[in-house]
Order: C-alpha cells, then sequence, then structure tokens
C-alpha cells in the first residue's frame, strides 16, 4: 500500500486523582492575567528598500536571514532573544503543572506499524519517556523481540533520529535513514539483520526520498548534488537524481536511474510493487499532488536496463500506485474524479488503457492496498476515517468497524498476505495497533496502550458552522464531560493548518490532553486549502482563494465565542508551518478576536518564501512572488509585511528552531523583530528558539515536552487558564 501523498509527506497515562469537578471547572474561566511584557533586546534595523510593481517594500531585518550557524550576529541575535524569552517563561505559574502533566501523559509503551518481510515483523517501539523509538524484529507474529537500532546512543542530546527504515523483501538487510538535529537532510545506512552488523554504506545529501528494495540486489533511493558548503542550511534544491544502490558498495559506484537535467526543479521518488516486477517512478514539480508516471519493468532489466516507459504525462492530477498482479497495476488517482478513485492498467497491452475499480464517493479516497485478495480502503468521511474492504473488481466485501470518531491508517500488505496491520487513535485515544486477519474478518489488538484514564471521561463533538461566504466547515471540539457539563465557557485552544491538500484528523496528543486536564477545551477547524474534501475543497483555499483559509478561520473562533465554548477573552490560537503563517495572518486581521496565540516554524515572509531551500515548492499553494498578480495577493496577507502599529495585538510566541531547513528560521526572527519594533499594546510578543532542532520531525521526547509545556503556559496564562489547583 502506498500513500498517495508520499512524495512530501514531510500519549497517555493519566491518574484518576487529576479529574476535574465541576466547581474546579467554574474557577477556570476567569480573565487573563498573565505577566507583563519584559524588555525586548535592541535589534538593529537596517534601511533596505526594495520596488516591487511600484511598491515600494521595507526589509530592515533582511540580515537575519543569514544562518544562525555561522553568522555572528544573528547568533547573538538569538542569544539574547532566548534569554529573555525563558527568563519570561520560567515565572509563570502554570510552567511546572504542564511539564509534569505532559511527562507524565507520554510515558507509556507505544508501538508503530509493523512491517513484515521474509517471515520477520520489524516495529518501533518506546518504553515511555525514550528520546527516540528504538527498532525491533520478531522472527514470526510471536517470536521474541530483537534490538536491531538504538537510536538514543546516536547523539548525547538524542536529537539524532531513526527516520525511515525498509527491509528488503526476503528480510535479510535493512535500509535505513538517519536525521540529524531536525534538517531535512538524510543520510542511509544498511545493517544485516541476520548478525545485526553495520555495513560500510554511507549514503548522503538524501531528501525527499523513499527507499524502494529491488530484491535484496539494492535499492533506489533520491539525492540531490552536493549544496556548496556553508548553504546546505539555505540553499535552493535543485537536480534531484533517482539512484540504485546495491549493498557493501560505495555511493560513488551508485547507478543513476533516473533524471531530468532539462528540468533540474523536478523532483523524483521511486516504488516497487510488492512482487518486485516493477519500479514506478513518480515526478512532482512541487508539492501540490500533480504527477508524472513512469515505469520500469524489472524483469527486463538484465536486458533493457533503466528503461522507463512513460505511463503518465502532463502535471494535470494525482497518481499512486497501488500495487501490482501479474501486469495489472492497480492507482489511486483524482484524475476525472476531485475526491479519488482507484483505476488499473495492464501493462501488457501495447496502449495505456485505464479502467475504472472503485469509483469516486461522497468519500475522500486517502490509501489502499492489496491484502490477500482484496483491496483494503481508507477513506475520509467529514475529516474522520471509514475503512471498507473489496474485492479486486470494486465490489464491497466489508465495513470495516471503528469506534467513534478517530483516524485509522496503515493497512500495509500484499497479494496473497492473510493480515494487515492498522492503527486507531482519536482526541482522547492514543494510538492502538490492530491485526486484521483478512480471512475471518476479525480484528485484534497487537499493541495497546495501558491507560490510567477512562477516554469516555472525554466527549467529541463535530460541528458545523458558516464562515464568512456561507461555507459550512467542520470543526472536532473536545471537552471533559465535567466541562461540557458544567456548561460554562473555558480557554479554549484552537487549532488550524488549512493548505497543500493535508486533511487535519482526530489524534492524540498529550499536550493537548494536558490541557483538556487543566479544563480547557480544544478545537481543531478543518479549513479550507486541506484535503479533507478532496481538490475543490483544497482549491478553495490556495493562490487567490487563500484570504478563504483566514476567513474560515476567524469564523471558527467567533463561532467557539458566540456558542459559549470559551470566553470573549479566553481563546488561544496555535499552527505550524502552514498554520504558522495562518495565526500569524489572522493575528493581523483580528487581533481583537484573540487572547494569545503561538505561530510555530510559520512561512512569515511570503514574499520572498521561494528562496530557501523548499520554498520553491510552496508556489502550487501560495503563487509567485515575482508575478504581479499573486504579488498582489501575498503582499495582502504576509504576516511580516501587514503588523498593524497603534492596535492592540494579543500576547505571541513564536517558534522556531535554529536548524529548520525547511521553513528557514528567518521567517520567524523578523517576523519577531517587526513584532517588538511596532506599537502593538503591552501584551508580550517572545521567541523561542530550539537548538539542534529543525521543522519537527525526529525531536527528542525531553525537547518535545519542554516546548509544549512552555507553549501551553503562555497561552494558558493569557487565555486565563489556571491549573494546578
Amino acid at each position: 500500500m502506498l500513500r498517495r501523498d508520499f512524495m512530501f509527506r514531510a500519549g497517555l497515562m493519566v491518574p484518576m486523582a487529576w479529574l476535574l469537578t465541576e466547581t474546579q471547572v467554574m474557577a477556570q474561566s476567569g480573565v487573563p492575567n498573565g505577566p507583563e511584557a519584559p524588555a525586548y533586546p535592541v535589534t538593529r534595523r537596517g534601511d533596505l528598500v526594495e520596488e516591487k510593481f511600484g511598491e515600494k517594500i521595507a526589509d530592515p531585518y533582511r540580515w537575519l536571514e543569514n544562518n544562525v550557524r555561522s553568522d555572528a550576529e544573528v547568533a547573538d541575535w538569538v542569544e539574547r532573544e532566548n534569554a529573555v524569552t525563558q527568563a519570561y517563561l520560567a515565572q509563570l505559574s502554570g510552567r511546572s503543572w504542564f511539564e509534569r502533566e505532559i511527562r507524565e501523559l507520554t510515558d507509556f509503551e507505544r508501538f508503530s506499524l509493523p512491517r513484515k518481510e521474509g517471515g520477520r515483523y520489524f516495529y518501533r517501539r518506546n518504553s515511555g519517556l525514550q528520546n527516540q523509538a528504538q527498532l525491533f524484529v520478531r522472527d514470526g507474529l510471536h517470536g521474541t523481540p530483537r534490538l536491531l537500532l538504538d537510536p538514543n546512543g546516536w547523539a548525547k542530546d538524542g536529537a539524532t533520529a531513526l527516520d525511515d527504515w525498509v527491509p528488503s523483501h526476503d528480510g535479510h538487510y535493512l535500509a535505513y535513514s538517519i536525521q540529524d538535529g531536525g534538517s531535512d537532510w538524510r543520510s542511509i545506512r544498511v545493517l544485516d539483520v541476520d548478525t545485526g552488523a553495520l555495513l560500510p554504506d554511507e549514503l548522503h545529501w538524501v531528501k525527499e526520498s523513499t527507499i524502494a528494495w529491488v530484491g535484496k540486489e539494492g535499492f533506489l533511493y533520491s539525492r540531490f548534488p552536493e549544496p556548496p558548503k556553508g548553504s546546505d542550511f539555505t540553499a535552493l534544491n535543485y537536480n534531484h537524481t533517482l539512484y540504485f544502490h546495491r549493498p557493501g558498495t560505495p555511493q560513488s559506484a551508485d547507478e543513476m536511474v533516473y533524471k531530468t537535467p532539462e528540468h533540474p526543479d523536478w523532483n523524483h521518488s521511486a516504488q516497487v510493487t510488492s512482487d518486485g516486477r516493477y519500479a514506478v517512478i513518480t515526478t512532482a514539480i512541487g508539492t501540490d499532488a500533480r504527477y508524472q508516471i513512469h515505469v520500469i519493468d524489472l524483469s527486463r532489466r538484465a536486458h533493457d536496463g533503466w528503461k522507463e516507459r512513460a505511463l503518465v504525462s502532463g502535471f494535470d492530477h494525482a497518481w499512486s500506485v497501488i500495487d501490482s498482479i501479474g501486469t495489472r497495476v492497480w492507482f489511486l488517482t483524482n484524475a476525472q474524479a476531485p475526491r479519488y478513485r482507484i483505476v488499473s492498467v495492464d501493462l501488457a497491452a501495447p496502449a495505456v488503457e485505464w479502467h475504472e475499480v472503485l469509483p469516486q464517493s461522497e468519500a475522500t479516497l486517502q490509501q489502499a492496498s492489496i491484502v490477500g485478495h482484496k483491496l483494503v480502503v481508507a477513506m475520509l468521511k467529514d475529516a474522520a476515517t471509514r475503512a471498507i474492504i473489496y474485492d479486486l473488481d470494486g465490489k464491497q466485501a466489508k465495513v470495516l468497524g471503528l469506534s467513534g470518531i478517530g483516524t485509522a491508517n496503515g493497512f500495509r500488505g500484499r497479494p496473497g498476505d492473510n493480515e494487515t496491520f492498522y492503527a486507531y487513535s482519536s482526541f482522547n485515544q492514543p494510538a492502538t495497533i490492530y491485526r486484521l486477519d483478512m480471512k475471518s474478518g476479525r480484528s485484534e489488538a497487537f499493541a495497546e496502550p495501558r491507560l490510567s484514564f477512562t477516554p469516555s471521561d472525554y466527549v467529541i463533538e463535530q460541528r458545523f458552522y458558516p464562515s464568512k461566504d456561507g461555507t459550512k466547515i467542520p470543526m472536532f471540539i473536545v471537552r471533559a464531560k465535567a466541562v461540557a457539563r458544567a456548561g460554562n465557557a473555558v480557554p479554549t485552544l484552537l487549532y488550524g493548518y488549512g493548505g497543500f491538500d493535508i486533511a487535519l484528523t482526530p489524534g492524540f496528543s498529550a499536550s493537548r490532553m494536558a490541557w483538556l486536564r487543566a479544563g480547557g477545551a480544544f478545537a481543531l477547524a478543518n479549513l479550507r486549502g486541506g484535503g479533507e474534501y478532496g481538490a475543490a475543497w483544497h482549491d478553495a483555499g490556495r493562490l487567490a482563494n487563500k484570504q478563504n483559509v483566514f476567513d474560515d478561520f476567524i469564523a471558527a473562533g467567533e463561532y467557539l465565542i458566540r456558542e459559549g465554548i470559551t470566553p470573549r477573552h479566553g481563546l488561544a490560537i496555535q499552527g505550524g508551518s502552514n498554520g504558522g503563517l495562518l495565526v500569524g495572518a489572522v493575528t493581523n486581521q483580528r487581533p481583537d478576536l484573540f487572547a494569545a496565540a503561538n505561530p510555530a516554524v510559520g512561512v512569515m515572509d511570503m514574499l520572498r518564501f521561494d528562496q530557501f531551500t523548499a520554498g520553491r515548492y510552496w508556489v502550487d499553494d501560495y503563487g509567485y512572488p515575482e508575478k504581479e498578480a499573486d504579488f498582489r495577493i501575498l503582499r495582502s496577507y504576509s504576516p511580516y509585511h501587514n503588523i498593524r502599529s497603534g492596535v492592540d495585538y494579543p500576547a505571541i510566541l513564536v517558534t522556531t528552531a535554529d536548524t529548520d531547513d525547511r521553513v528557514v528560521p528567518g521567517h520567524s526572527f523578523k517576523y519577531t523583530a517587526a513584532l517588538q519594533a511596532a506599537n502593538i499594546g503591552s501584551r508580550p510578543h517572545l521567541i523561542r528558539i530550539e537548538t539542534r532542532a529543525g521543522h519537527g520531525a525526529g525531536k527528542p521526547t525531553d525537547k518535545a515536552i519542554a516546548e509544549s509545556a512552555d507553549e501551553l503556559a503562555f497561552l494558558a496564562a493569557w487565555s486565563g487558564l489556571q491549573v494546578g489547583i
């Protein structure tokens, strides 16, 4: 099974003694009362002004775009800002409470979905508070677990992480990628599973790559050329190339499989079907789900080499391979189906002819796999998962029972398998791993977290509210039953994203549960721009329609106040990456609506986002700053350029990391400098800059807990959520 978005996509135990009484709930909806703002560090203001399309654009903090690792002035600014922020956060009364609570909620045994190859089961396990999960293998489903990899010894600060890991089809080798300090760059190593010996192979400058084994002979992976010295965290990435690597050989001996030097901005990634017959190459030009597809018949490689056949030309639609049986290959696509459908093609035929297997439905198809002799399909219905099993010709065979509003994923497998595994989670339920017997249709728990709280003590609602233009937007609202029963407005944390065809679905978070246990409410708005309802929903929130996303989020906040979920001055907002842009934009547009804001690793300068690392891909959602029509739209909502001096702003805690090479930290640095220089009221406007961390993936548990505690303590202080009473 292959996810349709694989190209770019990029806990817990609660003691019953903490259960809130209705008296406590009523006591926690007071007036926000955070400590006054500190004196900010002095930030040098430059005089850079550029003219674009007849408009003069000031960029006084351009120097903060420089790499913190190589620019002493930027490094000094980071140190001074962090010192002020940490001193402020340390005095917050809820800081230590949130850290203890989140740590306790994180301290439980959890597993990843297992991968089966050669009769062996590979899976990750974290005993609770380990900074990084360990990788284990079992010989057989009930075999004795054997430790293969322990990333916790790779770095003293725990910031070197195991990223992807893919066993060869016979289970003899394991290829795995390593992430250091949160960077998007990866290195790949190879392990002999039988002996546990590490092979000498080291593959570098890997990014936006899959690992796809061709039998046990070797694997396909993608990499960029080595960037100029000192620019590895800032330079744009071009000339993505697909290579084949044989275990035990140096990277210099790798075979080039596919590249497009005439189109250096194209990216290429590979998958190999379960039977090893076909390598499917997916080519993308950005983050939008529009791909070209080429196929290599690996059974003819001895004769034809890496000769590829074009299967889908142009960049018009999303395509992802599901699997193959013989010469028939199944794909998931949104061609002629905005909410996706499943089609197949016979590669033995001289011409490409697509046959519809499963048509588009009201739900949005998310992923599919062939397991045994069935299609296992997961789809979204109003942002919650439904899983249905079909015959290979598309006839429905069984609806998989899922308990309540939640998210199910996994369902990996291959033709002939008698089992598959999936994970199910929700806002009040950490992930349980299930094994589905394909013959009996029964699911049983493979790994289930031990909880000291009762999930049913929390209530999950889904409501639909009108946006500015009347469009109905779904939103999940989560509260303790005691809070809901009391009927009082309580401080509420509202989260959103709204972009890149990414759907936000129910899932467990230790920090969000800590917020709930403190007596607050949590809301997740499924904004336009996401993937909850397919291509039309995505299109309605990107490019010229981007303002719809901000309107949807603002309307969510207004609804929560109007419906008595949160008090007038009790709304805190949070979002990361594109969601950080969202938080920055709506704070500028409606500073009166929010009590506190946490824009995390956000895209804050919309006129220069395409100048760094992965930024060039984002033009699919944002547009081109160098095109006048796009520039006008970007200029209208860019957080850095639209701070409204003379207006009172909410309390703001910006968060980023020094080695984020996806959304470079210069975005957050410049935005914070502009906030602190503006006349926007007496509430604090601070920045927290993590060291040896990136965009989020691979962050060690200790760092994640500390960051979440800082964020929630700040948001609680300024939204009126009192903790520890």
